[in-house]
């Protein structure tokens, strides 16, 4: 069973999100990231929730603002947001999920918090956690995951920064719902704008707490290759996770049954997550 919530993200746009409560007293927080084009009711999110919850984390999966999903989840709702969406807005999203868990609006005050961050997220909750190292004003992670992540913030080709310059937007179908997305303009300006906060590597550099990386070996879409990529610019040792024969959604189908086994691919991810957040929070 998970529990609703909104609270206001970027620009004032809302952030839905569910919570995932354990049934013994809770050692920890964890909040869980989507990708791109994804949502925190897609394939593994939800199973993920409740695995954490399982292992006595309060969980709190959500959507960005500017993804486009709302809680209706047959197509995106609201397109518009997802071509203004930028990387800032990402970080500002999590900061504010973050701030309300430690005001106590949202479950959890008190208690150690883990970014977890798939694909796009998973640049997200390191650019998170690397930008306010050191800034006192910002509630810091106890502990960082990164799950299929690439290991640059700019994948675009340079003929499609290009074409996003000229003409103001990309178009990315979405093959779920067959609708024609944009890329904005901003998300490029912004990284051209301000280099250093969008240097990825070098921001993963910058965290202090553990930080733990997950890859599937056959990932399609992101080179496992990435995997060490981040683990080498962290600082101290980061925990890598390669997983034998997973994909990039490690092997789930979208929609994923409640009473569905997970593969053996999701599983160990799970379970190397789970026993990662658990030791964070004991620290």
């Amino acid at each position: 069973m998970s529990t609703p919530w909104q609270i206001d993200g970027a620009e004032g746009e809302p952030i839905f999100g569910d919570m995932h409560m354990p049934a013994s007293p809770p050692v920890g927080v964890i909040l869980v990231a989507h990708g791109f084009k994804g949502y925190k009711d897609y394939g593994m999110f939800p199973r993920v929730a409740e695995a954490m919850a399982a292992r006595g984390l309060i969980a709190h999966r959500f959507n960005f603002s500017h993804s486009g999903m709302t809680n209706q989840t047959a197509s995106f709702a609201r397109p518009d947001l997802f071509e203004r969406d930028t990387w800032n807005k990402q970080v500002d999203d999590l900061r504010a999920v973050m701030d309300t868990v430690t005001a106590g609006t949202l479950e959890g005050r008190e208690l150690p918090l883990v970014l977890f961050g798939h694909s796009k997220g998973g640049v997200s909750v390191l650019l998170t956690a690397g930008r306010s190292a050191g800034d006192d004003g910002v509630p810091r992670p106890a502990g960082v995951v990164s799950v299929s992540a690439p290991s640059t913030c700019n994948s675009l080709t340079l003929q499609q920064q290009q074409s996003l310059t000229e003409q103001g937007f990309l178009l990315s179908p979405s093959s779920r719902t067959g609708q024609e997305l944009r890329i904005g303009r901003i998300y490029l300006a912004e990284q051209l704008d301000d280099p250093p906060n969008h240097d990825l590597l070098k921001i993963a550099g910058r965290i202090a707490c553990p930080v733990l990386i997950v890859h599937g070996e056959e990932d399609p879409t992101v080179p496992a290759a990435c995997a060490g990529q981040i683990a080498a610019a962290c600082r101290g040792e980061p925990q890598v996770e390669i997983v034998t024969g997973a994909d990039h959604v490690f092997n789930t189908p979208n929609p994923l049954p409640p009473d569905a086994e997970p593969s053996t691919q999701l599983d160990a991810m799970l379970t190397g997550v789970g026993n990662f957040a658990v030791a964070c929070c004991a620290v």
